[in-house]
């Protein structure tokens, strides 16, 4: 798993409510490819392959929500995704239980970004 050093420090340092939760998003997106990559941009921890991925919402604190920034791209058999906008999806869990019930969706997306790019 390639994890990066400065979102583990800045998730040290945010304390969020949702904290194991979005901590196992994390885990969930890195363990699919050793090449995604993360970093902090935006002020969020954000994945990326070939571009970026997916950026975590660190204002939601009932949830947590996960912004794909290419998302429409993304073939989602799973429903995981929601939004109609041009560009964006975003992903949402509720909490541990609901990110085990999607993992395997959210490691579908995950695939399906890889795919494409790939495929360029």
């Amino acid at each position: 798993m390639n994890k990066n050093a400065e979102v583990d420090t800045f998730l040290k340092e945010k304390k969020h409510p949702m904290d194991k939760e979005i901590r196992r998003v994390r885990e969930i997106i890195l363990q699919v490819n050793p090449k995604i990559e993360e970093a902090i941009k935006w002020k969020s921890p954000t994945f990326m392959y070939k571009g970026n991925i997916a950026s975590f919402f660190m204002n939601a604190k009932k949830f947590v929500s996960l912004m794909f920034h290419k998302g429409a791209l993304i073939k989602d058999t799973h429903s995981l995704l929601e939004g109609d906008g041009k560009e964006a999806r975003v992903a949402r869990f509720k909490n541990l239980e609901d990110i085990e019930e999607k993992k395997e969706a959210l490691a579908s997306i995950i695939k399906e970004w890889i795919r494409l790019q790939d495929s360029e």
